[in-house]
């Protein structure tokens, strides 16, 4: 017969808790998704990431931002309703994928820096949209008016059950926000950005390493732009520009929230 030790048993119960226990910067597994892109939606979208039509130039960064990885892991299909926030020109690096992505079947909306947001946005279908794409949009997560302004007008656009999907410059956990609350240094935490979705209402759905760089220690004289693709502050063929690039670009959380039906 099985003996068991009671003390034991407690311990390694305690044990298994602390080591599944969440860290926002483990590298751990992936959270399963309630919902990743189709099979039809995969084929189209290898279509669309190396078509001719985008730029050689963005297509030599897709090492560093896996857009196949990144928008399967946010669930994104071909008949969806989807806003990119802040995308650029129309040449904007997700934009040269996600508007032809979408062209037949879907809709893009951009949402460029020039609008209005976080007030009203007058393109777009307010209650009607099934994601929101925030890529590297550190300039209005970070500045005035307060962050969660614009995570109320996000939560606002997508319909029940839609999706907030992004991707940005993962500030260093062990350095509370608040000791940098503007994010000068170009990184935000992203508990910080989880704390105030969940706040507006936001559910937190799923997180993805695929954009994690362990080599980024965030502690650079010109912030995340002393890295690729800005290389702010050095100068080609030197050594110091060497270590930047071996680097590669900055160490970015990829995490999705839905709205609740």
């Amino acid at each position: 017969m099985i003996k068991f030790n009671k003390n034991r048993l407690i311990l390694a119960v305690v044990t298994s808790f602390i080591f599944s226990g969440f860290t926002v910067n483990s590298f751990s597994e992936e959270v399963p998704s309630h919902h990743q892109m189709s099979a039809e939606a995969e084929v189209l979208l290898e279509k669309m990431i190396s078509s001719d039509q985008r730029s050689q130039k963005h297509k030599a960064r897709d090492k560093y931002r896996h857009p196949a990885q990144t928008l399967k892991f946010f669930g994104l299909e071909p008949h969806m309703t989807a806003v990119e926030i802040w995308p650029g020109g129309q040449g904007g690096w997700y934009r040269e994928i996600l508007e032809p992505f979408l062209a037949d079947n879907g809709k893009y909306i951009p949402v460029r820096s020039k609008s209005a947001f976080p007030e009203h946005v007058d393109n777009v279908p307010y209650g009607e949209v099934d994601m929101v794409l925030i890529f590297r949009a550190h300039a209005f997560i970070m500045k005035k008016p307060p962050i969660s302004d614009y995570v109320k007008t996000i939560y606002s656009m997508l319909k029940p059950g839609g999706i907030m999907a992004i991707v940005d410059h993962a500030g260093n956990e062990n350095i509370p926000q608040s000791q940098d609350p503007e994010g000068k240094n170009g990184y935000i935490n992203e508990s910080h950005f989880r704390a105030i979705a969940i706040k507006e209402g936001f559910e937190f759905l799923a997180e993805s390493n695929v954009n994690r760089n362990p080599k980024d220690t965030k502690n650079y004289p010109r912030g995340v732009w002393s890295l690729p693709p800005t290389l702010s502050g050095s100068y080609p063929f030197t050594d110091e520009r060497a270590k930047y690039l071996a680097i590669g670009e900055s160490d970015r959380f990829t995490v999705k929230f839905r709205k609740p039906e």
